[in-house]
């Protein structure tokens, strides 16, 4: 019989194409903490995983604006018209629970902007969230009783990207949840051939070309929630 399209096989398939599928439930450990219970969040994950090319962010292309017309599920909870369970929050950006967990406490941090992918979205923004990563992911560790957490960012829609406003997975992970390992498929160790060597100075070139932003990230100062 075949499996709904929101099992956790298809989750873990949405979000990690080239790793195996969990083979059971993720475990439920009771206790995870929450600062704010408001209902479900992300919900529009689960409303698109049956049609990745159909994206809920659609329309809401502008950089650095909400998305507008209620497409962009994380705009709707930022803005306080979409429900979602709030862990932290700062100027710059929250962290709520992802509404399809692949593991107990499994958590998202959006930036406050709309920004449709990593490469719209400004360096320090991106060093913000980067910053709460361990104060979060140890938060989450800790309350779930985890051994560690994997932390995720699917970019683009071969990536599995889903929703495109710029997100973060916190995955806590333990012994036995029957997720994907680090070392999943066996892996040959790198060429020192021309094909190699081409392909580090293209990229040396293209980041030399890039333009540059070293801009200071601006402190943020913790909401009560």
């Amino acid at each position: 019989m075949p499996r709904p399209s929101g099992s956790p096989e298809r989750r873990l398939a949405v979000l990690l194409s080239h790793f195996h599928p969990c083979c059971e439930p993720p475990r439920t450990i009771p206790g995870v903490a929450s600062a704010e219970c408001l209902g479900t969040a992300a919900a529009a994950e689960a409303e698109t995983e049956g049609s990745l090319s159909t994206s809920p962010c659609a329309g809401g292309e502008e950089k650095g604006e909400s998305s507008g017309g209620g497409h962009c599920v994380f705009c709707n909870i930022v803005a306080g018209t979409a429900q979602a369970f709030k862990l932290y929050e700062d100027d710059m950006c929250l962290c709520i629970l992802d509404a399809k967990p692949l593991t107990s406490g499994h958590s998202l941090i959006i930036p406050k902007s709309h920004y449709p992918s990593l490469q719209t979205t400004p360096p320090t923004v991106l060093a913000a969230i980067c910053s709460k990563l361990p104060l979060l992911g140890t938060a989450i560790m800790k309350a779930t009783q985890c051994d560690a957490f994997n932390v995720l960012i699917n970019n683009g829609e071969k990536a599995g990207q889903v929703i495109f406003h710029t997100h973060v997975h916190i995955i806590p992970r333990s012994k036995d949840d029957n997720l994907w390992s680090s070392e999943t498929y066996t892996r040959n160790p790198i060429s020192h051939g021309q094909e190699t060597k081409h392909l580090v100075s293209s990229i040396k070139e293209i980041i030399s070309s890039s333009p540059k932003d070293y801009s200071t990230v601006m402190s943020s100062t913790p909401k009560e929630l």
